[in-house]
């Protein structure tokens, strides 16, 4: 079928010669940083213009066009399906623009790096690398324990691509894998899976916890102090999706009081996070500014998503990471 695909005037520089290869019946709408469209060699408002498939690529991002960007959808005269450079979906304009009946596809694109991230936090903080070095440099000739990702039980807090992408790595090191999901399924990757409301009885064995939830209403505020309760004086938590699933000061309490060994954050409810934050210098939090999806492949394929997805789309087919509405914060 004859298809409307609208992008960003940068998006379209960057992949257009790879989406005409394709040879898909589609007509190409750019905009630009005054979200004015170009159509025809004339400058159009996006009111005037109906929208099949809209690609918003993480140029709008890099080139500080993102709120232009949504606006742009919204301001619409109708988008049948977004697909966006975001894994989560906790920003208020994807409610209004799901409101409008626009199927929305999210990125999984930024699976493989931070599940990457992830395990090189983990195994630096398990493994006595400073103390090696430490030693290496005194010529000490000593034996330096360490504990194995193979005895460990991973508790993988939500289960879309980048869970996913998590609990496929741990299980290859032998680790126990036990996920809290909407549906309680388990597979080749998953040994142990329930719901939230299972989440007390998953906690008490759990040596490390990697939240990689949505933000809603059933998830703000989850890690509180009866999680970090619950937990082992060893376990170690790790936040890759959004700040506010933790309360902080119970976080703070729980690392000084002995309930929990380490912290990895690399989400916080404020972002930047403000310079007089405690978290910048408590000894047991690894602190990164939001940057664990910033792998060298995650361009590539969100390229490569897009690409699939709009030949999926034009052949009628169903389309890879399309969103349930009722999951959309």
């Amino acid at each position: 079928m004859s298809v409307t695909l609208a992008m960003y005037e940068k998006s379209h520089e960057h992949i257009g010669a790879r989406l005409a290869a394709l040879g898909l019946d589609v007509t190409v709408r750019t905009f630009g940083k005054d979200s004015m469209f170009d159509i025809d060699g004339a400058s159009t408002p996006p009111a005037e213009v109906a929208v099949d498939y809209f690609w918003l690529s993480s140029h709008v991002n890099a080139d500080g066009s993102r709120k232009t960007a949504f606006d742009t959808v919204l301001a619409c005269k109708s988008v049948a399906v977004l697909q966006t450079f975001n894994a989560g979906l906790d920003d208020p304009v994807y409610r209004k623009i799901a409101a409008r009946g626009t199927r929305i596809i999210n990125s999984s694109a930024q699976a493989v790096a931070i599940a990457e991230f992830v395990f090189a936090h983990v195994l630096s903080l398990v493994h006595p690398i400073d103390l090696q070095r430490e030693q290496q440099a005194k010529r000490i000739w000593k034996l330096t324990p360490f504990r194995e990702v193979s005895r460990m039980n991973w508790l993988i807090i939500g289960y879309g691509p980048i869970g996913q992408a998590i609990a496929a790595r741990a299980k290859a090191f032998g680790a126990t894998t036990s996920v809290v999901r909407r549906r309680p399924q388990t597979s080749a990757a998953v040994d142990r899976a329930g719901t939230i409301a299972d989440l007390d009885r998953f906690l008490p064995d759990a040596d490390i916890i990697v939240l990689a939830c949505s933000l809603n209403e059933a998830t703000r505020g989850l890690a509180d102090a009866r999680f970090f309760a619950a937990l082992k004086p060893d376990a170690v938590l790790v936040n890759i999706a959004r700040g506010a699933l933790i309360d902080d000061a119970a976080l703070l309490a729980a690392l000084d009081g002995g309930h929990l060994a380490a912290a990895v954050l690399d989400v916080f409810r404020t972002e930047p996070l403000p310079a007089d934050d405690p978290l910048w210098s408590h000894p047991r939090v690894r602190l990164t500014p939001h940057t664990s999806f910033a792998g060298d492949g995650g361009r590539a394929r969100w390229d490569q998503l897009f690409l699939d997805n709009i030949a999926r789309f034009v052949n009628g087919e169903a389309l890879i990471g399309e969103v349930d509405p009722g999951d959309i914060a």
